[in-house]
This record gives C-alpha cells, structure tokens and sequence, in this order.
C-alpha cells in the first residue's frame, strides 16, 4: 500500500467530510476547473506539510487535478485526522504520510518521507519542510523550485534565512498577502480558537473573563469572538500600539501577571514562547482554562506548570489538570497545542476556501516566474486580488467600479 495512515478503513468516513467542505469552497472549485483545463503543474511534484483534514484534502486534490504528483503530511503531530488521512491517499496520484498523535521523531519521520520523494515545489505551514530542507534533509533543497507559506510562525522563519541569505529557493510569504491575514487569521482563528474551547470543555463563555495573549491579527479575532460571546477580554500585548488599539476596541489591557489571578479562559496567539510564564502561572486564578492557538506548543510554560503541580491527570478528553499544593487547579486543553485543530476541525471551509486558494494561485505563480532569487517575496497583489474577486463573485457581491474621470483624478494625486 501507498503512504503510511492509520487505517485504510476509516476512508469512507474522510470522504464525506471532504465532500462536505467541498460544497462551502466555491473559490476552490473554480481554481481547480482553471487549473483542470491548464495543467500547470503537469510533470511536477509537490510536497505539502498543513494541518491535515478535510479542507487540506480539497487543496491537494485541487493540485493534482491541475497535473501535480502530490506527497501530503501534517504540519503539526495532533492535527491529522486519520479518517481523511485515509481517504485523500486512496486517490490516484496523492500520497499521504500522517497520522495522528505520532511522536516527534515520528513527526520528522513523516517530513522525511515527503521530501524523499523529491518534490520541486513545496507548499507549508509553519515552515517544517522548508526547516528540514535547510537542514538534515539539505540534500533535497537542489531540486525545489521555490514554494509558498502558509502561516505566521513559518514566515519568522523564512525571514531569519532571508535576513541572512540563507534561502536554498525562493519561498512566498501567504500570510502577509491581505487575503489571508485579514480573514483567515482574523475570522478563521477566532472563530475555530472558541469552537475548539466550549466543545472540549463544555463550558461557558458568557459572562467569564478571556485573557488574550498577544494582538496580533489572530488575537484581535480571539477578543473578538469571545466579546461576541459574552466574556469581558483582557489582552496582553508588549507593543504599546497593538496594545492601545486593543483598549481603543473596547478591550481591558494589562500585564500577564496582572491577568492571572482574573481570567478564567487564557488563549495565546503570539508565535513566542512562555508568554504564559512561571510566575503567572503561580498567580492563576483556581480554575483557569489554559489554551493555545499559536502555532507550536511553546507558548505557554508547559515545564513551569509541571514543576509546580502535585498531580497531572486528564480528566477529559484533551483535558489535563494540574493541582497545586495550595489547592488550585489549572486546565491545559490539547497538551498546548493549537487547541483549534488539536481539538477541533480548524477554521471554517470558507475561510480556508480562500487561504488555500492562495495558496495554489501562488505555487503556480512560483512556475511561471522567471530570475526569481532565493529570496522571501510577497504573494503579488494581482494573485490577492483575483482570489477576492472569486469569493465575492461566490457570494453573488457586484463591486462598483471608477469612471473614467475618478481615475484621471487619482492619477494626478498619486
């Protein structure tokens, strides 16, 4: 059998969530039928590292209808969802190598097994292919024409080996294009962050206080939905501008420390590690509901927690509590992972309808770019605005257009 997935008998069940999100990405449908008639990628292989469920599978089908011979992993341990797994690599051309809850070394393993099979073009999140690549699988980096990134925590990355001309291939930053970050990380975050929440623990949001860590564009999507949800926000930023804009949206802003002993759901969205430290945690309020909605499980202070708790048990599903030896207890949800996907399906298909339509739009830019260097680009701003114009086309939303005369105008200023 091809790939390596949990059991090949959970596919019938993938095939009816892809199916169900097939129905809400429209925008992808579109692209897949532009890409059907041209072929694009005929001849080439890509390898894909996203958070693996059902909207993932709508992209890596979409790449392979357009001629791609697709590897797909996960691009973090507890986001793969065996039973789509399972059916995304029963389709001729598309290879899986996933599971879920495997361990790091497995993780890499999983990685490796991608990139052996040499792909040109890389589509990631987070930035592990393009890690390995620049690393112990360097070998494999000769052959990569360029590819794209999905998230924030993969763009830091490739702006360090930017920063210091390390690139092995050019690579296109997804998550600063508009219709990503404004929608995706806003929107998808807040919404999927909060969905995670409430189904794990069966609590309400309603009238408790929701501390955000960091606000950022998936912060303000976090403070947005929990205020929309009835809590009083806290936020704790370290930028005095994101923290005014913060206070100026409504939202009570202070220290983490300050915040500790007063929320009783804490999320994180910052890309940084502790930002949950020891000496917050030391402060917590009994109770509190520990999550994280950033990329890596580095945000919140996992080792603090254990050295100063007297008992860690699970006391539901992605549910772990830690008693301290004054009596708190603390509620860590989905071991700190990324508690939307770890915990929950990730964003919605609409939204993703878009990022990944990007995503697509920009490996074939990738192709049809001649004397691009090893350098980080910008999705171009032709690529953002036809993704717009598809979604609200799919939204049945007629844009107004200048006259003549508005456009002279403009022009004279500008």
């Amino acid at each position: 059998m091809k790939g390596n997935v949990a059991d090949p008998g959970l596919a019938p069940e993938g095939r009816r969530k892809i199916d169900w999100v097939k129905s809400h990405m429209p925008v992808m449908s579109e692209i897949e039928s532009q890409l059907a008639d041209e072929k694009p990628f005929d001849g080439h292989r890509i390898g894909v590292s996203i958070h693996l469920e059902a909207k993932t599978a709508r992209l890596a089908q979409a790449l392979r209808v357009a001629g791609a011979e697709v590897f797909v992993t996960s691009s973090n341990p507890l986001s793969t969802q065996d039973d789509v797994a399972a059916a995304l690599n029963e389709e001729e051309g598309i290879t899986v190598f996933s599971r879920w809850g495997v361990s790091e070394e497995e993780y890499e393993n999983q990685l490796e097994q991608v990139l052996s099979n040499e792909p040109d073009l890389i589509v990631d999140d987070g930035g592990d292919l393009v890690k390995q690549l620049h690393g112990p699988l360097s070998q494999f980096s000769s052959n990569v024409i360029g590819g794209a990134e999905e998230t924030t925590t993969g763009v830091h990355r490739l702006r360090a080996l930017d920063r210091e001309d390390k690139l092995n291939f050019p690579m296109f930053a997804v998550n600063d294009a508009r219709m990503k970050y404004l929608f995706d990380n806003r929107y998808g975050t807040g919404q999927s962050t909060w969905d995670a929440i409430t189904r794990t623990t069966n609590l309400t949001v309603a009238g408790s206080t929701a501390v955000v860590v960091g606000y950022g564009w998936c912060g303000r999507g976090i403070a947005k939905i929990a205020d929309g949800m009835g809590a009083e926000v806290i936020v704790v930023e370290v930028d005095p501008v994101k923290a005014l804009e913060a206070r100026m949206d409504g939202h009570r802003v202070m220290n983490i420390e300050d915040a500790a002993p007063l929320g009783d759901f804490f999320v994180t969205s910052t890309g940084n590690i502790n930002v949950i430290p020891k000496r917050a945690i030391k402060k917590l309020k009994d109770g509190a509901i520990l999550a994280n909605s950033g990329h890596f499980d580095v945000e919140i202070d996992i080792d603090a927690l254990e050295e100063l708790s007297t008992d860690r048990d699970e006391v539901r599903e992605n549910v772990e509590r830690f008693s301290f030896e004054d009596g708190r207890e603390a509620f860590l949800l989905a071991q700190g992972r990324l508690v939307n996907l770890a915990a929950g399906d990730g964003h919605p298909a609409e939204i993703m309808d878009i990022s990944f339509a990007l995503q697509a739009l920009t490996v074939k830019h990738v192709l049809e770019s001649d004397g691009l260097k090893n350098e980080l680009y910008p999705v171009p701003k032709e690529v953002d605005r036809s993704v717009a114009e598809m979604k609200l086309k799919s939204l049945g939303v007629d844009l107004d257009e200048l006259t003549k005369a508005q456009k002279d105008y403009l022009r004279e200023f500008n």
